[in-house]
């Protein structure tokens, strides 16, 4: 019979060879968990947490993972992050963008952040989000900000417009005089680039402030 140790390490063994594509849930879940305990092993605390998970319908995952023995709190909250994390990072693909309020459910979770996140959306020729990237933390000067970080990405996914979008930890949402600046900087680099920029949007807790929607920079009817 396989060991706690022995199990982990084939499962790793085949993940570095072949991919992270390639596990089953169960041994995803191993990778994840670490190890199991003395009475439950890995693989069988993993398979008792799918059963778990393919039962509550993704509603309430931690409680309903710390009923099996074995699993505590940090077991359970680590499973329920990665789940969180995996759907943040893939919610958004090809949603179609039409207004300003369109992205703010993808992004909201940095407007908490005591740090200005500058992203970066992507998008194909419907408008449809091909990915979401931050591009820079901390400061949104010019010095920080340069064009060619900006469109690095969407360059590489062939996206045909972007959106522009960073938090104001300090809860005004009006833009800066460096915002301004900036946001000008990249809608001439976006001209000579082919790759339209759609707008600007600056967001905090409570609410969001788009250039375009106030006529600044953009024009609603582009």
């Amino acid at each position: 019979m396989y060991t706690n140790k022995i199990i982990k390490l084939d499962v790793r063994e085949k993940t570095m060879e072949y991919g992270v594509s390639f596990p089953f849930d169960e041994e995803l879940i191993m990778l994840i968990l670490g190890s199991g305990t003395k009475d439950l092993p890995v693989n069988q605390m993993a398979h008792k947490i799918v059963e778990v998970l393919d039962a509550s319908g993704g509603k309430d995952v931690v409680p309903h993972l710390m009923q099996i023995k074995g699993v505590g709190e940090s077991k359970a909250l680590a499973i329920a992050a990665a789940l969180e994390l995996g759907r943040r990072r893939n919610m958004h693909h090809r949603i179609r963008v039409i207004t300003p309020k369109d992205i703010l459910p993808f992004v909201r979770n940095y407007a908490i952040s005591n740090k200005e996140h500058f992203l970066v959306i992507t998008l194909n020729g419907n408008h449809e989000i091909i990915q979401i990237h931050v591009v820079s933390v901390g400061s949104v000067s010019r010095a920080v900000i340069q064009p060619r970080e900006i469109f690095m990405e969407a360059i590489r996914e062939s996206a045909s417009a972007m959106i522009l979008c960073h938090n104001h930890p300090s809860g005004n949402c009006q833009p800066s005089d460096e915002d301004i600046a900036t946001t000008k900087v990249l809608l001439e680099a976006s001209k000579i680039l082919g790759i339209r920029l759609l707008d600007h949007i600056i967001i905090d807790c409570q609410e969001y402030y788009s250039f375009m929607e106030n006529d600044l920079l953009f024009s609603r009817t582009e």
